[in-house]
């Protein structure tokens, strides 16, 4: 090994020395360096060679010293300090990964400056505890036979995976950005890396497979470990293996499946095999979306989880606790670790920023109470910034904006610990949405060098000078794009000044006029009319618009005000449509005029281009559409048609934007969003991976101009009686043929340690005066008559507040079973299918209402019927814990529609149907 060094040694020298006036440079390290100060000096010669210096072992211009401080007393961890004197420079790490920082520091001043002088002192350590990046080991569309997140570690699955250079790309990135954590994110990863004695048969690859892991694995760890990185192996709970599920009979997750000896056996086992294989790794968890009850995430983390990391310790006889993080989604996270944290002490919280989303670095509200709770409770709090659903899949990389949101992480969450998503196309990773001449593909490592920079260097210190922060940015962007001479920053100055108006552009649309911040919106498709003028139907996220942004007004909101006379307050819709159609403008101002100095890069320069005028064409359709929007809500409060006319011009416009956008993005992305499944909802469906592209959605927005105009020229009609109304007719839905359905309840509610009783279920036909409960009074007072005629389940009251309802039937044909969800959000009902916190929402297309509105019971909230399809065959459907109705088996679905027993006035949304 060392002669293999010493052969590069002398190569490097060779042809460094080829390069007039070359300077030398020594770098020594101590005789028993670790293997992190091993790294540190390979990494400053890689450095340094590239910069054009020589590296030598005597002689030397400049000598370079790399120890460890002997005494660390009240030093900070990974912190550093560099003494200067004369060409002689000593560098003392805090530990092993201040060693390898202060390595980065000396090569960027050098790049920055073009030499190695130094200032007498330079001390520095970092704010943020934690500063990482994850990598999903996931895909854009569900495997056959598998659920949600479930991705076995295959060749076929991830080919990257086993990308040994690609790996060290990527490590070498986090170590440029001072990042020190590595996530990696899977549904179920302990089936591809461990083998369990008692349950040999759920090991989800081949042999041969099984070993590559186990060989990558080590080689990923290893290699981080070197680099001052720690890896941490996410997992969704509860997931089993799917040839654990097979052999047993069971579904590989269901949220509503109580804890079993079982499945609590098997995860506990294979956590701790986990731990006995891979004792630095840490672990985390996500409670959420395939767990029932809050209980439930109590009992599995401090009866399943922590035990089985413990049996592992106990396994290599280690009393050291490997970190334990506990993501706060979907689960009452500060309960779970009040819990867990007598038994366990290395814990550590994470929390969504904006949601999964990026709008703002002025979070507020009941979201930032859930950081500043959790930041209270003395462990590390870390900052997720997730999916980034509004920003694909457009470069984004604002160091203005971001050095402000990890400002607010620390000032308003009291976070210290950063956790970063790749900027798009997480589900696609390592490759981006960009579509290359010839069919080639761009790696995210390539096009989104920025965004990893601006957050690892804030991650590191937050609060820097103004004037300093554009100089250096401008000189990262001046080397990258080869934009000028070391003192002329006039090209690279308006590229930043392109990303910096750019940025704030898809935060602040979606916090003023999306349905939600999770990747069920993909904001940068679009918005339908309908979703701007009637929000709620699409159910808006609970506490998005509360916490994601400044106080301000929905556009419903606005117009009800000005009808109403009353006193706006904070940021106002019109007012973001302005700004972001100016900061559109003043993007592509900018980087056209830094075309011509761009001497480097200059394909992907033309691609960021391309992405300004994306953003500029988007701001102006948005904005036209949301003007128009307008004008339709004031015809809702007025009844003027003269307010629907002035609405057409405006979408007209609206479109002719939109089509610009389809020629700017048809030759250069192959999507827009990269989940492309049936989980993403707005601004339209995208099952069976379709409408992710502007030119699928374009054919869309038009016709809904065309219902419009149709349905003003209606209007005009009925006003001057030449209009021959015919009344609709809907016709009940039909009682679909299924057979042996029982319901399923157990003695003790969940508890599993119970056999289930099987009942065989009594059916009621749904009029008024029909009792749907079969132990309170409660009638039917009201239905819509797609529902009359339907065979409903009556269900125990009192029960369903204690446990689940299970359903198991046998259908001929497909059928359809509606489900009925009381609109209320006491506790003691069942929450509707809601995709942000369950990712298996929309499995039998449930997500969406299909009716509004469409029964009442006497004492009881309004009920919004939503529909489950299933095929011929046998069936077992867990619905949540809570009051819901069961309406019966249809063989078809309903057309969707507000069937308007609320007694509101119909939803103007009609216009655009």
């Amino acid at each position: 090994m060392m002669k293999k060094i010493k052969a590069i040694l002398i190569l490097i020298v060779f042809l460094t020395n080829l390069t007039a006036n070359a300077q030398k440079v020594s770098i020594t390290t101590e005789r028993n360096a670790s293997d992190r100060e091993l790294f540190a000096a390979e990494y400053l010669q890689k450095k340094l060679s590239g910069l054009g210096y020589t590296i030598v072992g005597s002689g030397a211009d400049y000598r370079v010293s790399l120890v460890l401080a002997k005494d660390t007393t009240g030093l900070k961890r990974e912190g550093f300090t560099i003494r200067s004197h004369g060409k002689t420079i000593r560098v003392m790490g805090n530990d092993g990964s201040g060693v390898i920082y202060a390595c980065n520091e000396i090569a960027d001043r050098a790049r920055r400056t073009g030499s190695l002088k130094m200032p007498a002192v330079v001390s520095d350590a970092p704010e943020m505890v934690l500063r990482g990046a994850c990598v999903g080991l996931q895909k854009t569309t569900y495997l056959p036979g598998h659920g949600v997140y479930e991705y076995p570690y295959t060749p076929e699955n991830f080919p990257w995976f086993y990308d040994k250079q690609l790996w060290i790309r990527y490590l070498d990135m986090l170590v440029d950005n001072r990042m020190n954590s590595l996530y990696l994110w899977n549904g179920h990863p302990f089936a591809s890396l461990v083998r369990l004695k008692d349950y040999p048969f759920a090991v989800e690859v081949d042999s041969a497979t099984f070993a590559k892991n186990e060989e990558m694995f080590s080689f990923l760890t290893k290699e981080a470990a070197r680099r001052g990185i720690c890896v941490i192996q996410m997992f969704y709970n509860i997931i089993v293996s799917k040839p654990f599920a097979d052999h047993y009979g069971i579904k590989t997750q269901d949220r509503h499946r109580p804890i079993t000896p079982l499945i609590s056996d098997y995860t506990r086992k294979s956590i701790a095999a986990f731990i006995e294989k891979y004792p630095n790794v840490g672990l985390l968890v996500c409670l959420g979306e395939a767990m029932d009850t809050y209980d439930d995430d109590v009992e599995w983390l401090t009866k399943t989880i922590i035990p089985g990391v413990k049996d592992g310790l106990k396994a290599l006889g280690r009393t050291d606790e490997p970190p334990i993080l506990l993501r706060a989604h979907d689960t009452d996270c500060e309960r779970v670790m009040k819990a867990a944290l007598p038994i366990y002490r290395n814990l550590y919280t994470m929390h969504k920023y904006n949601g999964e989303s990026l709008t703002t670095y002025q979070p507020r509200g009941p979201w930032s109470e859930i950081h500043q709770k959790l930041a209270s409770l003395g462990t590390t709090h870390i900052e997720n910034v997730h999916i980034l659903a509004n920003l694909e899949p457009w470069r984004w990389a604002s160091p203005r904006f971001t050095e402000k949101a990890v400002q607010a992480m620390h000032d308003v969450h009291h976070a210290n610990a950063l956790h970063l998503y790749p900027q798009a196309s997480y589900w696609d990773w390592p490759y981006s949405a960009d579509k290359l001449p010839g069919g080639g593909r761009e790696y995210q490592l390539d096009r989104d060098w920025m965004w990893y920079a601006v957050w690892g260097r804030y991650a590191w210190n937050c609060r820097r000078d103004t004037v300093d922060e554009a100089r250096y940015w401008d000189g990262r962007l001046a080397d990258f794009y080869g934009t000028g001479e070391k003192d002329d920053a006039r090209g690279a100055d308006l590229i930043r000044k392109a990303l910096d108006e750019s940025g704030e552009i898809a935060p602040k649309l979606l916090r003023r006029f999306g349905i939600t911040e999770g990747n069920r919106q993909t904001l940068l498709l679009g918005m339908f009319m309908s979703q701007l003028v009637n929000p709620y139907k699409y159910t808006i996220y609970p506490g998005f618009y509360e916490s994601c942004g400044p106080e301000g007004e929905k556009l419903i909101e606005y117009v009800e005000k000005e009808w109403k006379h009353q006193t706006h307050k904070g940021e106002l819709p019109l007012d973001i449509v302005n700004q972001t159609i100016a900061h559109g403008e003043k993007a592509v101002a900018a980087i056209d005029s830094a075309a011509p100095y761009v001497t480097r890069n200059v394909a992907e320069f033309d691609r960021l281009r391309n992405d300004m005028h994306c953003y500029r064409e988007f701001a102006y359709s948005f904005g036209l559409k949301v003007r128009a929007a307008l004008h339709v809500l004031n015809y809702k409060w007025g009844k003027d048609i003269g307010e629907l006319d002035a609405a057409v011009p405006l979408l007209e416009e609206s479109l002719d934007h939109y089509r610009r956008l389809v020629a700017l993005t048809k030759d250069n992305y192959l999507y827009a969003n990269s989940m492309q499944t049936a989980q993403r909802r707005i601004p339209i469906g995208g099952d069976n991976g379709k409408m992710k592209t502007w030119a699928e959605l374009l054919p869309e927005y038009e016709k809904e101009l065309k219902n419009l105009k149709k349905n003003i020229s209606m209007l005009k009609a009925k006003a001057a009686g030449t209009y021959k109304e015919t009344a609709e007719e809907i016709k009940s839905l039909r009682n679909a043929d299924v057979q042996n359905v029982v319901l399923i309840t157990r003695p003790d509610g969940n508890s599993a340690s119970q056999e289930p009783k099987r009942t065989a279920a009594e059916f009621r036909q749904i009029a008024k005066g029909t009792r749907l409960f079969t132990d309170i009074d409660s009638i039917v007072t009201a239905v819509a008559p797609e529902l009359e005629g339907l065979k409903a389940l009556p269900l125990s009251y009192w029960n369903m507040k204690k446990e689940a309802t299970v359903i198991d039937f046998t259908a001929k044909k497909p059928v359809t079973l509606l489900v009925g969800y009381f609109r209320d959000d006491q506790i003691k009902y069942a929450p509707a299918p809601k995709l942000e916190t369950d990712a298996s929402a929309n499995d039998y297309g449930q997500a969406e209402a299909v009716l509004t509105s469409a029964i009442q019971i006497d004492g009881m909230p309004q009920v919004n019927v939503h529909p489950y399809h299933f095929g011929a065959g046998h069936h077992t459907l867990s619905l949540p814990k809570g009051i819901l109705l069961i309406l019966g088996f249809a063989d078809s679905e309903p057309a969707q529609r507000d069937c308007g027993l609320s007694g509101s006035d119909k939803s103007i949304d009609w216009l655009f149907h």
